[in-house]
C-alpha cells in the first residue's frame, strides 16, 4: 500500500440494534423479537459506547463521513436513547460537517410518533421497511403493519422534516401477481422520496420462510416484476445506480452504502456488527466482528470484539468486486489501486477476459463497468476472481 491512501479512504459509523417486535419469516439479519418494556436501552447504550472506545485507536485522526444506525427495529429505541448515543459518539469521533446519518425504521404506530424527536436529534435520512402498500401482501409476509400504516408512515416522516428518504420495497411477494408490484411503485412513488430499494424477495437459509416455502410467483412472473419495474422507476425519474438502489439525483444516492461498495472503511459495533478498516502501517485490511447474541454482547465485560480476519490479497481483490461491480457505473482504476493497495496487473488479465465475453464494458478513460449482459450474470462476473472459497468471508 502506498503512504498517503488512507486519508482518501472514507470511514462510516455501522451501529446494530438487533431487536424488534417479531422476527419476519424471511429476515436472515441479526435480529430478535422482545417486547417492547423489555429492551435493555440504557444497557446497550452503555455497551455500544464502550464497544466504540475500543475502536478509536484505530482511526485517530479520521473523519467519520456517514452513520448508519440499523437493525432489527432501530426505531424501537427511544428519542433519549439515540440522544446519548449521538452525543457519545459526536465526543468520540469527529463527524464530516454535513454528516449523513441514517436511521432504519418500521412503519409501526409506535415509531411514528417518534420521527420528530429523531430528526431533531441530527438524524438526517430516514429508510422506512414498507416492503408493500397491499395489506395481504403484507400480511402473508409476516409484516405487522399494514398499507394504511405504511402510507401515513410516509407522510408523517415528511411532516417531522425527513428530507432525504428511503423507501425499501419488495417484489415476488407471496401471492402478489404482475400488477401488484407495479401499483406498489405506483404508490410510493406518489410520495416523492428521495431514493427507493427496490429488491426481490429471495429464500434465505435458516429462516422460517426457507424451512416451509410459501407459494411464490413463478420466475417468469418475477422477472416480468423486475423488468417492468425498472421501467416504472426509470420513466419516474429514479436512477439505477446499484443492484437494488436508486435515487433521485446523484445527490441522494446513499453515502453509507456508496461507501461499502466502494470499500471504503467502517466501523461496525452493536450484536454482531461487522467492520471493515485499513491499516497503512502495517499493510492490512481488516475484518472485525461483534459478538452475536444480544445477551453476550451485553454481558462482555470490555472487549465485544468476537473475530478478527487479515484479509489476504485474494480476499482484497473478490471484496472489492463482489461490491464494486454491483455498482451501474462500475469503478475507475485507480480506485481498485488505491482501496486495495494492489496493482492493477493483479485484475487486468480478468478484466479483459470480461470484456471479451461482453460482460465489462470501458466507459471512457480508465473507467470499467458490467454491460446490461453483466448485470444480468452479475454473480458469474465476480464468480471470476474468486480465487480460493476458502479465503472469503461467509
Amino acid at each position: 500500500m502506498k503512504p498517503g491512501f488512507i486519508e482518501a479512504i472514507p470511514l462510516s459509523l455501522y451501529i446494530h440494534i438487533p431487536w424488534c417486535l417479531k422476527k419476519c419469516p424471511y429476515c436472515d439479519f441479526n435480529s430478535h423479537a422482545v417486547d417492547q418494556g423489555a429492551l435493555p436501552e440504557p444497557r446497550y447504550v452503555d455497551a455500544l459506547l464502550t464497544d466504540l472506545d475500543t475502536e478509536l485507536p484505530l482511526v485517530w485522526g479520521r473523519t467519520v463521513s456517514s452513520i448508519f444506525i440499523g437493525g432489527g427495529t432501530p426505531s424501537l429505541f427511544s428519542a433519549e436513547s439515540f440522544e446519548r448515543l449521538l452525543s457519545g459518539v459526536r465526543a468520540r469521533l469527529p463527524l464530516r460537517h454535513d454528516v449523513e446519518i441514517t436511521l432504519e425504521a418500521n412503519p409501526g404506530t409506535v415509531e411514528q410518533a417518534r420521527f420528530h424527536d429523531y430528526r431533531a436529534l441530527g438524524i438526517n435520512r430516514l429508510s422506512l421497511g414498507v416492503q408493500s402498500f397491499d395489506s395481504d401482501c403484507l400480511a402473508r409476509l409476516g409484516r405487522i403493519h399494514d398499507g394504511r400504516q405504511a402510507r401515513t408512515a410516509v407522510e408523517v416522516a415528511r411532516q417531522a422534516g425527513f428530507e432525504n428518504l428511503n423507501l425499501d420495497l419488495m417484489f415476488g411477494l407471496p401471492g402478489q401477481s404482475l400488477q401488484g408490484s407495479l401499483d406498489d411503485l405506483a404508490t410510493a412513488t406518489a410520495f416523492e422520496p428521495q431514493h427507493l430499494s427496490f429488491y426481490q424477495l429471495t429464500l434465505e437459509p435458516n429462516t422460517a420462510f426457507h424451512h416451509s416455502p410459501p407459494p411464490l410467483p413463478d420466475d417468469e412472473a418475477v422477472w416480468a416484476m423486475q423488468q417492468q419495474g425498472l421501467a416504472y422507476l426509470d420513466s419516474a425519474g429514479y436512477t439505477r445506480y446499484e443492484v437494488s438502489a436508486f435515487a433521485h439525483s446523484p445527490q441522494t444516492r446513499c453515502r453509507h452504502n456508496l461507501n461499502y461498495w466502494r470499500f471504503g472503511d467502517y466501523i461496525g459495533i452493536g450484536a454482531g456488527a461487522h467492520g471493515k478498516l485499513t491499516d497503512m502501517a502495517a499493510e492490512q485490511v481488516q475484518r472485525r466482528t461483534r459478538q452475536r447474541h444480544p445477551a453476550r454482547y451485553l454481558e462482555a465485560a470490555a472487549d465485544r470484539v468476537s473475530s478478527v480476519r487479515t484479509l489476504t490479497d485474494e480476499d482484497r481483490v473478490f471484496e472489492f468486486m463482489l461490491n464494486a461491480w454491483r455498482l451501474t457505473e462500475g469503478f475507475e482504476r485507480p480506485l481498485f489501486e488505491q482501496r486495495t493497495g494492489l496493482p492493477w496487473s493483479r485484475v487486468e488479465p480478468t478484466i479483459l477476459e470480461l470484456i471479451d465475453d461482453d460482460l465489462v464494458e470501458t466507459a471512457g478513460g480508465e473507467r470499467y463497468r458490467p454491460t446490461t449482459q453483466g448485470q444480468r450474470f452479475l454473480n458469474d462476473v465476480i464468480g471470476r476472481f474468486l480465487v480460493d472459497a476458502d479465503t472469503v468471508e461467509g
